[in-house]
């Protein structure tokens, strides 16, 4: 009988099997795919020749993570690679916003688009770096961060006190107007705030397109050494190695509660798997809370508000092969990792509102990757191993198009809508088409059947507004991974503080499991029961 079982073996179900195992836990992952990785894996499947992430790519708020830092991957075989630019974001006309690795190269990119938007941007990264050691800290720990957010409380004094705190809430268009007098300033902002569900108008999309545009400045968006899973088999290996058990292939279909206690995990195949201390949820809310337990063991309040999570926008992706790199009409996006294509702050509020309405968007917004420029082992030398995705609503009203699209996803909607997210690469790169070699289209079924939790293409574990952070996520008065049943602890980004490849939500559920099997020791009797329990692992496995 392990002490704890964890379903799912996603990045934040690894970080939560790898803390335990640290503290001398016996640790079992229960993983319903036939590999590991949840949204963090790549293929071969587009063309042998290249390598295609399948989920996820850019890992910014990896890098930023002292989670993720504090397992030391490095030493498991993980490499990181940057492209020679973080991000860049064209326009029609040939202008093009870019976030350097350096900062002197992001302002002289702002320069062009209006003299002293370079400074704005300086400004914005000055109370950054005051503020993010406290800030980060905050993140990625449970909520309310006491002792990081009493820190990060003073330093916000300094950097502005409550004029910074409303320029977090204020929506990103405002904000760039605000911040910068071109539009190169306001691209950058209002693109990165739409990696999550935030339209420019949205409440809070001006915090979180400034806190990715700070991360891309200072950490740049590295992406793994051959593939983005890399990183998970860094994180597999690194607990095997501490006896952990993983295995594929076993989709958990029940969690088994006693007298308001988890005790242990069913099977799909009806195999009872027993947990002594814990069980780890590394599954959306409604999963856990709608599937994995019975309704009897959980509060009607919970059921009630489970019936107003609200998932972030559906995702349609595609996969390229490319004989050539991508033929930008502005140079500057060569060099750049991601790129965002929409023709200006007008365009995108557009697509969001598009989206709002229900109607599948006409000009896609899209993010674009280039994994070869970022990482050369993606492809042949001259090629471009690449991608694209872009956002849907889960339920279509219509077509904003003349394609009379109806979300009905079949092979014929999926080869109309990937056609329409090469033509929007097309109006930024003329020629882009003639170089496909080969391409893959992942429509919203086709990644939630690669991965439960990306339910209908939601990619956020629920949407990143305002109405669902903090303490409302995943439901209000929460924000902590522990449940109403005692011992089991949800572990996904559902939970706090949300969607990312970051590790924070495995690594809060695992802490809180720890502190409660802790409860009612000395330090010195915990100290000496991790001691034993060290002890019998290495013995058990000769170490």
């Amino acid at each position: 009988m392990p002490d704890a079982v964890v379903i799912g073996a996603g990045p934040n179900g690894l970080v939560a099997a790898n803390v335990l195992a640290d503290e001398g836990w016996s640790v079992e992952v229960l993983e319903e795919q036939d590999e590991p990785g949840g949204a963090v894996r790549h293929d071969n499947k587009v063309d042998p020749d290249f390598t295609n992430d399948l989920f996820s790519s850019f890992y910014p708020l990896a890098a930023a993570s002292p989670v993720l830092a504090g397992l030391h991957l490095e030493r498991y075989g993980l490499r990181w690679s940057h492209a020679p630019r973080v991000l860049a974001h064209p326009l029609s006309d040939g202008r093009c916003a870019v976030l350097g690795r350096d900062l002197d190269d992001t302002a002289a990119s702002l320069d062009v688009f209006a003299d002293g938007d370079g400074d704005s941007w300086r400004e914005l990264h000055r109370v950054w770096e005051k503020l993010r050691p406290d800030l980060l800290e905050a993140l990625f720990t449970p909520f309310p961060p006491v002792r990081s957010g009493a820190r990060l409380a003073m330093r916000l004094r300094t950097a502005g006190g409550l004029r910074m705190a409303r320029s977090m809430i204020t929506p990103v268009r405002r904000l760039g107007e605000e911040e910068f007098r071109g539009e190169g300033g306001r691209l950058l902002l209002a693109g990165n705030a739409l990696h999550a569900d935030l339209a420019p108008e949205a409440a809070g999309s001006g915090g979180f397109g400034w806190l990715m545009s700070m991360l891309g400045q200072t950490y740049g968006f590295p992406v793994p050494v051959g593939g983005a899973g890399a990183l998970i088999e860094a994180l597999a290996r690194r607990l095997r190695e501490r006896g952990g058990v993983l295995r594929c292939g076993e989709r958990v279909s029940r969690v088994v509660v006693r007298q308001g206690r988890a005790v242990g995990v069913r099977t799909a195949a009806g195999e009872a798997v027993s947990a002594r201390r814990a069980v780890l949820a590394n599954v959306s809310a409604p999963a856990l809370y709608g599937q994995l337990v019975d309704s009897a063991d959980l509060p009607p309040q919970v059921l009630a508000d489970l019936r107003r999570f609200q998932w972030d926008f559906a995702t349609f992706k595609v996969d390229w092969a490319l004989d050539g790199r991508v033929p930008w009409q502005a140079p500057e996006a060569a060099g750049a990792g991601t790129v965002h294509l929409a023709d200006g702050v007008d365009e995108l509020t557009r697509f969001a509102a598009q989206v709002a309405m229900g109607q599948v968007p006409d000009r896609p917004f899209a993010l674009f990757g280039q994994m070869t420029t970022s990482d050369a082992t993606r492809s042949p030398e001259g090629t471009e191993s690449a991608w694209a995705y872009t956002h849907v609503p889960h339920r279509i009203k219509g077509d904003a198009g003349d394609e009379g699209l109806t979300g009905s996803w079949d092979a014929k909607e999926q080869e109309l809508m990937a056609d329409r997210v090469e033509r929007q690469v097309e109006r930024f790169a003329p020629g882009f088409r003639s170089l496909i070699r080969a391409r893959r289209v992942l429509a919203p079924p086709t990644l939630q059947a690669m991965n439960a939790n990306l339910y209908g293409g939601a990619i956020n574990g629920g949407t990143t507004a305002l109405h669902q952070q903090l303490f409302f996520r995943p439901v209000p008065g929460t924000g902590r991974p522990e449940t109403a049943v005692k011992n089991l602890y949800l572990a996904s980004a559902s939970a706090h503080p949300g969607g990312g490849v970051h590790g924070a939500p495995g690594s809060n559920a695992a802490r809180a499991a720890l502190r409660r099997n802790s409860s009612g020791l000395t330090r010195a009797q915990r100290l000496l029961a991790r001691r034993d329990r060290e002890g019998d692992r290495n013995r058990g496995t000769g170490g």
